[in-house]
């Protein structure tokens, strides 16, 4: 049995598909506080989440992330592209996919769903409950669930 990702000598890798840099901000101070080792990976836009995922250009070595924190709405590529180009690549589709955005579109949560995302969570505008929210996902992703191996 794996040891649990709080007794990991290496950190998680979460990789943060978000252009908000207010958002980007809240998400490391929550997961700084963290009792798990974690490395947060930034980027601005779908482009460079693709080119992370992929280890091209800058990225080109780049660790696999054990999560995928995306945002439907962002320049360049959006999210829902990057769902849907992650979930259809063999060598990327095994990655969680957790949709954290601003979007309360029932469209957008069945297209989440349908694209294969592993869950679907609304951005809390209080920071409370941003904070809350976070620390859920983390706890879960990290504590209770088996993730794939890189």
């Amino acid at each position: 049995m794996p040891a649990p990702a709080s007794a990991r000598a290496t950190p998680v890798h979460i990789l943060l598909a978000e252009d908000n840099p207010a958002d980007v901000r809240l998400i490391r101070e929550v997961l700084h506080d963290s009792k798990i080792l974690n490395e947060l990976h930034p980027v601005p836009d779908g482009i460079e989440a693709m080119a992370f995922l992929r280890r091209e250009g800058k990225y080109a070595s780049a660790p696999r992330p054990s999560l995928v924190f995306l945002d439907l709405n962002m320049p360049r590529m959006d999210g829902r592209e990057v769902l849907r180009s992650v979930k259809t690549d063999p060598d990327l589709r095994r990655i969680p996919v957790v949709i954290m955005t601003s979007s309360q579109a029932e469209e957008d949560i069945v297209r989440s769903y349908d694209q294969h995302a592993n869950c679907y969570v609304r951005k809390p505008i209080d920071f409370a409950q941003f904070h809350s929210v976070v620390k859920t996902i983390e706890n879960f992703w990290f504590t209770a669930v088996e993730l794939p191996p890189e």
